[in-house]
């Protein structure tokens, strides 16, 4: 669970203080801040998230551009759902959960 630090920065000068507001003549702002191994635990699920989803929008390219052949619409489909499934996979997988199985 990540703890917060509340804290009051100057809206001027950006001077930050902690527990209390001081006695001067500036104006403070309540601000709340993160300990380092949380905020780099963020950065580093964010990172992961961001080439999830690189690899999600390239697969997705390919349907963009695909153009089953006559006849082939059925088995073209039928490939699309099971890529689908695969990437929805991909994504829950880096989601840490389950996906759920595809409605029948």
């Amino acid at each position: 669970m990540t703890e917060y630090i509340a804290a009051w920065q100057c809206i001027g000068c950006g001077k930050i203080e902690a527990p209390q507001t001081c006695i001067g003549v500036c104006r403070d702002r309540k601000v709340y801040f993160i300990g380092k191994r949380e905020h780099e635990a963020a950065l580093a699920q964010v990172a992961q998230l961001r080439q999830q989803l690189e690899i999600v929008s390239q697969r997705l390219l390919r349907f963009e551009h695909a153009t089953p052949r006559e006849g082939q619409w059925q088995a073209a489909w039928l490939a699309l759902q099971q890529q689908a499934r695969e990437l929805r996979g991909l994504l829950a997988a880096g989601a840490g959960e389950h996906a759920d199985p595809p409605p029948r």
